[in-house]
């Protein structure tokens, strides 16, 4: 197996401008560039310029990763199909390794045990959590209408 690195990424504050500089030229080039299904880009090696073809994808991703690291946000990059250790994942969700054992052994996440260890994939970890936000959301819109029914706003 191979170990996931979990560690986030947070850009010191003289670098937030460069990225949202980079942004911004990234996010008109795509805007122009809708159909493009690569996209060519230009990287500085020593003295040369080296030509460089990326997927869409990778660059949307790129987009992405500079819009959340220049608003001073910390980022990791996750497998979707990485297993992650019990402490792995409760950091994740940030909650203790007993509470995340208790969510895998109630069936509310899938995990799969490895001698005598859980693994969670973290396509599985993802799925609890936008569940989970979903029944927060649905919880607090009910407390906000009960609210309102009763004169509190």
């Amino acid at each position: 197996m191979t170990k996931t690195d979990l560690r986030p990424v947070k850009l010191p504050d003289d670098k937030k401008e460069a990225a949202n500089h980079a942004l911004a030229r990234v996010r008109t080039y795509l805007a122009e560039h809708q159909e493009a299904s690569q996209i060519r880009v230009n990287v500085q090696d020593g003295g040369d310029l080296e030509p460089l073809v990326l997927p869409r994808e990778a660059v949307e991703l790129l987009a992405s990763l500079l819009a959340h690291l220049g608003a001073g946000r910390a980022v990791s990059i996750v497998p979707s199909d990485a297993e992650l250790t019990t402490q792995q994942a409760a950091d994740m969700l940030n909650v203790s390794r007993p509470f995340l054992i208790g969510l895998l052994e109630a069936g509310e996440i899938e995990y799969r045990t490895v001698g005598t260890h859980r693994r969670i994939t973290a396509s599985s970890l993802l799925e609890y959590k936008r569940q989970d936000d979903r029944r927060r959301r649905l919880a607090a819109d009910e407390l906000t209408r009960l609210g309102q029914g009763m004169g509190m706003t």
